[in-house]
């Protein structure tokens, strides 16, 4: 049925690929004027300096040395490079060009967003979007939507958009058809079609069955492009590295061709799709740079919790006989776990539920190699709700629990009507790990949430939201010190990806990643957490963004 249709994307049309940052330097570097977090117990006044990409000292250089020297203004404060220990970069440069529905505050918004961008369009084409979210929707409109309306306004163009989670779509009137989803069509294993009370599909699909929606295939031109726009946002917001989950050989490819080409600066750890076999067979690789690392496997254990398709030992407290969806049984990770573990790879998990989470350490626990999977350093992605009798074993198992401190602020309005009053004080519980010993990497499951590390600075520090929330914050018994939240995000994130002897912290030898701010994060005010502005990014000892350029 879409065979007719312009393949066209809302806004791909428009932007052109990011111009080139300049030719790589030396990797010697002189940055003074600051104070420095160096991460560890020792203090470094006034600056540091780097030869070839690599700490060699404080403020002193030989001045012999080619070197780009920076004077930065006063009250600069100098830490490790920041991180994002999980985030999704093509769709990051894909939310970037298609309709942004963050931040709308009901259903009809969603559909006048359609309604402008299928007017740009020819007749036929796809209109594409992320970010919708039925939470922020006003006190009664909650419910997740049905397709009327918005098949009513879009009549002539197939709309596909996202929900801001990722595991969740709606589709109008044209797309239902085209993919054949009618009110006799099965749920596929894994997801959930939502019917109205006449059984007929609203068009809402949840994790698997969205897969039955033909969305025309990107060029690899498209690719690059929205690579290199995630790239530079991410350099924007004070980001070295990203821990990039769910890659396909395709995105891979274009991410090394730009590396090639001198256009990828941005420090890279890949987690491959769980689909590509001969990929993970390989075995980990890296460019000669290590700026592109290759070593871990992405896996999906169930759905979202916005969209109750996180697989729970108990049902929902708002949807009666409901447990989510697992989206792998515990034979299929034993399956990728072993597989993982015999080509020496990390396997990174997404298990957000507590029944997901359990069944995922189940067979963590049985993957049979030499030495065991505790140096592997296999992760649980997301970690948000665990069995009390499972946090001791993220420790026995040497598993790391990587989590993203804005989906409590984003989560905190509706997660206890999801999870009931005791349920809810099992989730979102770092500092419970903390407690335990165990590293917690932190990111922001960008585009999921925003790419902005001081929203989740803010976000671990005081469990409130950015708008205010509760006083003494929504969990206080979860609140970290600046100190543990940046080494969240520096630290914790390079032993996340097996780099804690190059990465993390601002010590002699180690690789010169750093993230420059206009203030002290470890003394400014809650409220500047969220103002704090980069002033210089540099990722082995070359500077890849100045904020300070007028």
């Amino acid at each position: 049925m879409f065979a007719a249709f312009v393949v066209a994307f809302v806004a791909s049309a428009s932007p052109q690929e990011p111009a080139a940052l300049p030719p790589q330097t030396s990797g010697n570097v002189l940055l003074t004027g600051a104070t420095v977090f160096t991460g560890t117990n020792v203090d470094w006044p006034g600056g540091v300096s780097a030869r070839s990409g690599r700490i060699v000292a404080g403020e002193r250089l030989d001045p012999a040395i080619d070197a780009r020297r920076v004077e930065l203004p006063a009250g600069a404060f100098l830490m490790p490079g920041m991180q994002d220990a999980h985030g999704h970069l093509l769709g990051l440069g894909t939310s970037l060009v298609e309709v942004d529905l963050v931040g709308t505050t009901s259903f009809a918004q969603v559909v006048e967003k359609a309604r402008a961008a299928a007017a740009k369009l020819p007749k036929g084409s796809w209109v594409l979007g992320r970010g919708w979210d039925q939470n922020d929707w006003p006190e009664g409109q909650r419910a997740l939507p049905h397709h009327r309306e918005l098949s009513a306004a879009v009549p002539d163009h197939p709309v596909w958009f996202t929900r801001i989670d990722g595991h969740a779509g709606l589709a109008n009137l044209l797309v239902l058809q085209g993919a054949n989803i009618t009110r006799t069509t099965a749920d596929p294993s894994g997801g959930e079609i939502l019917r109205d009370e006449a059984g007929e599909p609203t068009g809402v699909l949840i994790d698997g069955a969205m897969s039955a929606v033909p969305v025309p295939s990107m060029a690899a031109d498209q690719v690059r492009t929205r690579l290199l726009l995630a790239h530079d946002e991410c350099l924007r917001h004070g980001l070295t590295c990203v821990h990039d989950a769910g890659v396909s050989k395709g995105v891979l490819e274009q991410m090394v061709a730009l590396h090639k080409e001198g256009r990828w600066k941005l420090r890279t750890y890949v987690m491959l799709a769980a689909s590509e076999r001969e990929l993970i067979a390989r075995g980990p690789w890296q460019t000669s740079d290590a700026r592109i690392v290759v070593r871990a496997v992405k896996g999906y254990s169930d759905g979202a919790l916005g969209s109750r398709g996180a697989a729970l030992l108990e049902e929902y407290a708002d949807r009666p006989r409901h447990r989510g969806l697992a989206m792998m049984p515990k034979g299929a990770v034993l399956e990728l776990a072993q597989r993982c573990a015999e080509n020496g790879m990390q396997l990174c998990v997404h298990a957000i539920g507590d029944a997901a989470i359990r069944t995922v350490l189940n067979a963590y626990a049985e993957v049979d190699v030499v030495g065991g999977i505790h140096p592997l350093r296999f992760r649980i992605e997301h970690a948000q709700v665990i069995a009390a009798a499972d946090f001791a074993r993220f420790d026995d198992l040497s598993v790391l629990p990587s989590m993203q401190p804005t989906h409590l602020t984003s989560d905190m309005p509706w997660a206890t009507e999801r999870l009931g009053p005791e349920r809810v004080l099992r989730a979102y519980a770092w500092r419970t790990f903390h407690g335990r010993g165990v590293v917690v990497p932190f990111g922001s499951d960008f585009p999921v949430e925003s790419v902005d590390p001081r929203k989740g600075l803010f976000a671990a520090v005081t469990t409130r939201s950015e708008q205010g929330g509760p006083e003494g914050g929504w969990r206080p018994d979860q609140k970290l010190s600046r100190e543990q939240t940046l080494r969240g995000f520096t630290l914790h994130a390079a032993y996340g990806m097996h780099s804690e002897k190059h990465l993390g912290t601002v010590e002699i030898g180690k690789r010169a990643d750093f993230t420059v701010w206009d203030r002290d994060l470890r003394t400014c005010s809650e409220a500047e957490l969220l103002t704090a502005k980069v002033l210089l990014v540099v990722i082995d000892g070359q500077v890849v963004y100045d904020g300070m350029v007028k």
